[in-house]
């Protein structure tokens, strides 16, 4: 790879959530190797590949990706491409400090793309229980005091803001961040 190349993250939506749609981490690796990334490092199981990449915007990358994907597995996944300085951002901008220490109750919803007035004041109005909830940009932050699982509120985020997204618990998104910052800085 150039010196030009870009470190970027992909994170994937709805596989092997449940036992479906089931991709084993090293052939998805090796999946991304084959389209020509290089420096290719995946975290758990539920789809989430740092990489480097010398061509394409984020956006570029997600639709060949996803186009690449569904012909090689046969189902479409959604994936929400973004690079260094956006997690730098994501991370930097976290509006619930005092709850970084708990990490699975500080969540980041990575949006498409950022929801309008109206989206954002539909899902005020749904947020009735402990959950606290701000949006900046395409991120959407969630604290879930009893844990996501539990979370009422985290179950109407997507029908009610209606924005596509995947989302992920603080500690893989510090993990994350700390992959792509290995993986030879901006």
């Amino acid at each position: 790879m150039s010196a030009q190349a870009k470190i970027f993250v992909a994170l994937f939506s709805g596989i092997n959530v449940g036992g479906n749609r089931i991709v084993k981490m090293a052939d998805l690796r090796s999946f991304f190797e084959e389209l020509g990334f290089g420096d290719v490092a995946s975290y758990v199981q539920s789809g989430n590949v740092v990489f480097r990449s010398a061509k394409g915007d984020a956006a570029t990358l997600a639709k060949q990706m996803e186009a690449a994907f569904e012909k090689k597995w046969g189902f479409h996944s959604r994936i929400m491409v973004r690079d260094l300085g956006w997690f730098e951002r994501l991370v930097a901008e976290n509006p619930y400090p005092e709850v970084a220490g708990e990490p699975t109750k500080l969540h980041a919803y990575v949006l498409e793309r950022p929801p309008t007035a109206d989206e954002v004041a539909r899902l005020a109005e749904k947020c009735t229980g402990p959950e606290r909830f701000e949006i900046r940009g395409d991120v959407l932050y969630l604290h879930a005091p009893e844990g996501l699982g539990k979370s009422v509120f985290a179950n109407l985020i997507p029908r009610t803001l209606k924005v596509p997204a995947t989302a992920r618990n603080w500690r893989t998104v510090l993990m994350l961040l700390a992959m792509a910052g290995c993986n030879g800085g901006a």
